[in-house]
């Protein structure tokens, strides 16, 4: 039985000694400095944190962790988000002023194809100009406005008057 509780301890002694050998916990990352260009395209094409993380292979958090660990990871992802945000800033713009576009109307007249050149144009759009107010110059324009209510000194004299004459409105000086 002696034997048995050496060979316990020794074993206790060798899992300890693996344990203090690691340099450090988890997986080794990975990470490719490849993914910084590919973060970008990606940030800018409009894929999530969460999608760029699929696309890796890994977790969300790990997409959080090199974010934190690798600046120029997270400067790719930022960059490509402003890239994107700047485009749907341009294009809710445009369609809140109207626009204009070149295009090119195809019809068919008794088996006859013919292509014309046009140039198509876009009323200003009524709820893309009130987005853009509502966030852009919000005193003006939000839904809900702060309106101070109160009595005015000339109110106030005017309700004591009509008290005192006797009509028997109650009021409350306090």
């Amino acid at each position: 039985m002696k034997k048995h509780k050496k060979k316990a301890g020794a074993a206790k002694k060798k899992k300890s000694n693996k344990v203090t050998a690691l340099a450090s916990p988890g997986q080794p990352t990975k990470y490719k400095h490849t993914y910084n260009r590919q973060a970008l395209v990606l940030a800018e094409k409009g894929f999530t944190d969460k999608d760029v993380a699929e696309i890796f292979s890994v977790t969300e958090q790990t997409i959080n962790n090199w974010k934190k660990k690798f600046p120029q990871f997270f400067e790719s992802l930022k960059k490509g988000k402003d890239i994107a945000d700047q485009k749907v800033v341009q294009s809710l713009y445009q369609r809140a002023l109207g626009y204009s576009h070149p295009d090119t109307h195809i019809s068919n007249h008794q088996g006859h194809i013919t292509k014309t050149n046009i140039i198509k144009h876009y009323a200003p759009d009524t709820t893309a100009c009130i987005f853009w107010l509502k966030n852009r110059d919000k005193e003006n324009w939000r839904d809900v406005q702060e309106r101070k209510h109160g009595i005015t000194d000339a109110l106030a004299d005017l309700i004591r008057e009509v008290s005192s004459s006797g009509s028997g409105i109650p009021i409350d000086e306090g």
